[in-house]
């Protein structure tokens, strides 16, 4: 990353309050030119619960001071219940919070150095409540750049995929359990730091418990769903992802859906911003806002509206498992989303187990060669799926798909004459049939090198009593055949000439998804059953004057002393003695000083996911968080342990949470809930 010293506007920086109307003191940290009292600046929101004073410290460093010396002012406010702010945080998405959220931009327009335009950023939760907030219509808001977020809460969020409870679900549920027991800073809040903390601890909840009580799409998850309405959205929005997040397919729905000026990114990265985007390459994405900013808050024609909506990474092939640092490919556009360019190709199934080309209008076949084909998977499908959301690219980017597809069925093309190039969401319609009432079937569409390496290109997971119905699920009749269409993620990709396409079917996709009650027998009529890929033809001329994003810029890194590196482990454990598999993922972040507020900040999480060999009730879900922050005789530390198990009826939750100040422990609080299965 280039690092941007000078800028034209000299950049003020204060920590301060905003007081809310109950009384509610948020706490705020805000960038902006010194002389914006005299030349008063638009503002732009970034609005989360991810600790403005430390945890986000570095990230916001390089970002908002760099829109504050081009004009702007930087504001970063911590969530009631979390960093500095008082209260205590209960759940994502409340309406207090983007009531808050709405009480925030009026008290940005009275502010003497603020125009009174705001724009609103974010990536995940920000990028969320930036839409949120939008659909409300508060006057101060111009315009919104929402990054990894979705328009819809169930179908497109770390809790669900195609009605599947995703492991992820409890991954995330720990994330927040650590962060919601982190204190505020003393230094700032003073000798009420302990008081809010208790309260935190006490009040904030494990968060997992009501997200179980959620199985299928209800009002709980349509609300802060914007795809419920997306007319109530009134102004401009850009909308990015990568390829290697779990939130790219909200991109195309916004653009499909939302009737407002629009704009689409979607780069090769995982769950980062895109000037910090990995795998790369990373972009500068810094000076591409400002050009929004520009043209919307502050009313400069800047061109960014005369080019291509969409713009998207069309990936080339690469081994599984790689660890490169940059994805080859290439920058493409389509002026407008759907696009009349893209065109469907299907491929018939057949009990051959070939996916054979066939003209898109062509009748599908409904006993000619129709044998079926039956699977049940074996629990390991799925030990090497990585994340449904990379955070951490390329550990938990999916490794070499053979070890999966040797408990699936598969399907495969002849290898390539010519290349292939896909933009947009594959499709599988099947003809399909379970001897169980709740089933899931997963698909995953690979790329298959001349060396038989198999890389994963997309997936989908459906459970197949949510066929018809997120909201209104109905169990399967055993030994009766459904036509169902399961859609895979949205991915650009061009496959190479040699190359073969597979796609592979389990029934089963642990521990990226938690499995069917009992073990399923899946039987597929492949005659009746085809695979739809979004097919592109290249326009080279059109790709070469496309405009180069820049390289990566920001602003100077907060100084910062590393005490212990992080490291990172992804390793399968197969006790075959006693018949035991466990996936155990470790993210220790290390520990590192951040010198402006000499405050030391530890933390490292620990996730196993196992199972016996042949039993679904021994399926287990463990994390551990612990954290540590320290200044000088000051030091607090947190664990917070969840454990999610199941058999055919219940999901049961078990998770502790300690905290210490010093070396006593002033804080214990246990769980203990089950929860009935929902056709899940």
């Amino acid at each position: 990353m280039h690092i941007v010293k000078e800028f034209p506007r000299q950049v003020f920086e204060e920590e301060t309050w905003i007081t809310l109307a109950d009384g509610c003191r948020l706490g705020v940290r805000i960038w902006r030119p010194v002389d914006a009292e005299q030349r008063p600046v638009p503002a732009i929101l970034e609005y989360l619960p991810y600790r403005k004073r430390d945890l986000t410290a570095v990230r916001d460093a390089q970002t908002h001071p760099y829109w504050a010396g081009h004009g702007y002012a930087g504001v970063r406010v911590d969530i009631r219940g979390t960093g500095e702010s008082d209260g205590v945080l209960t759940d994502e998405y409340l309406q207090q919070e983007l009531d808050d959220g709405v009480e925030i931009l009026a008290w940005l327009e009275e502010q003497p150095w603020c125009t009174g335009d705001v724009g609103m950023v974010g990536i995940s939760w920000g990028g969320f409540n930036g839409l949120q907030i939008a659909a409300l219509q508060p006057p101060q808001l111009k315009a919104v750049i929402t990054l990894c977020s979705t328009d819809d809460r169930y179908a497109d969020d770390i809790h669900h995929m195609g009605g599947c409870l995703l492991g992820d679900n409890l991954s995330w549920a720990s994330t927040m359990f650590d962060g919601n027991a982190s204190p505020p800073d003393p230094e700032l809040v003073g000798e009420r730091w302990r008081d809010m903390w208790l309260e935190r601890l006490d009040g904030s909840g494990h968060w997992l418990t009501i997200w179980l009580e959620h199985q299928r799409r209800d009002d709980y998850w349509k609300h802060g769903s914007v795809c419920e309405d997306f007319s109530l959205i009134k102004c401009p929005v850009y909308a990015v992802s990568g390829w290697a997040d779990g939130y790219c397919n909200a991109v195309f729905r916004l653009l499909e859906g939302l009737d407002v000026p629009r704009k689409g990114l979607v780069g090769p990265w995982a769950h980062k911003y895109p000037h910090l985007g990995v795998p790369g390459p990373a972009i500068g994405f810094l000076q591409e806002s400002l050009r929004w900013w520009d043209q919307w808050l502050k009313g400069e024609e800047t061109g960014i509206m005369d080019e291509p909506m969409l713009r998207v990474w069309m990936q080339d092939s690469v081994p599984p498992s790689a660890r490169y640092d940059n994805r080859p490919g290439r920058w493409v556009s389509e002026p407008t989303w759907p696009s009349p360019r893209i065109t469907p190709h299907m491929f018939r199934l057949t009990s051959g187990h070939d996916l054979l080309p066939e003209a898109a209008d062509a009748p599908l076949m409904q006993a000619v060669d129709d044998v079926p084909l039956a699977v049940r998977s074996p629990l390991s499908v799925g030990l090497f799926a990585g994340k449904w959301c990379s955070y951490n690219a390329p550990p938990d980017l999916p490794h070499d798909q053979r070890d999966e597809d040797g408990g699936s069925l598969i399907f495969q093309t002849a290898r390539l004459e010519e290349a292939i190039e896909i933009c947009g969401q594959p499709e599988v319609e099947l003809d399909i049939e379970a001897d169980q009432p709740v089933a899931m079937v997963a698909l995953r569409l690979s790329d298959i090198a001349a060396d038989d390496k198999a890389t994963r290109v997309s997936y989908g997971l459906l459970n197949l009593t949510h066929r018809d119905s997120d909201e209104f699920p109905e169990a399967l009749e055993p030994g009766k055949r459904y036509r169902v269409r399961v859609k895979l993620k949205h991915i650009a990709q061009q496959f190479a000439a040699g190359h073969a396409l597979r796609l592979s079917l389990s029934t089963s996709y642990w521990p990226l998804a938690w499995p069917a009650p009992e073990p399923v027998k899946l039987t597929v009529h492949p005659a009746a059953s085809q695979l739809m890929l979004p097919c592109r033809t290249p326009q080279p001329q059109e790709e070469a004057a496309l405009p180069a994003f820049g390289e990566p810029e920001g602003a100077p890194a907060l100084p910062r002393t590393l005490i212990q590196p992080s490291q990172e482990e992804w390793r399968v454990i197969r006790d075959l003695a006693n018949d035991k598999t466990t996936l155990e993922v470790i993210n220790d972040e290390g520990s590192y000083r951040l010198d402006d507020i000499d405050l030391t900040i530890a933390a490292k999480v620990t996730e196993r996911y196992s199972y016996a060999y042949g039993h679904y009730d021994s399926l287990s879900g463990w994390t551990e968080w612990k954290r540590t922050f320290r200044r000088g005789d000051w030091q607090v530390r947190t664990v917070a342990r969840t454990l999610m198990t199941s058999n055919a009826e219940y999901f049961r939750l078990r998770a502790t949470l300690d905290a210490y100040e010093g070396e006593s422990r002033i804080f214990s609080k246990s769980w203990d809930e089950e929860i009935p299965r929902d056709l899940v």
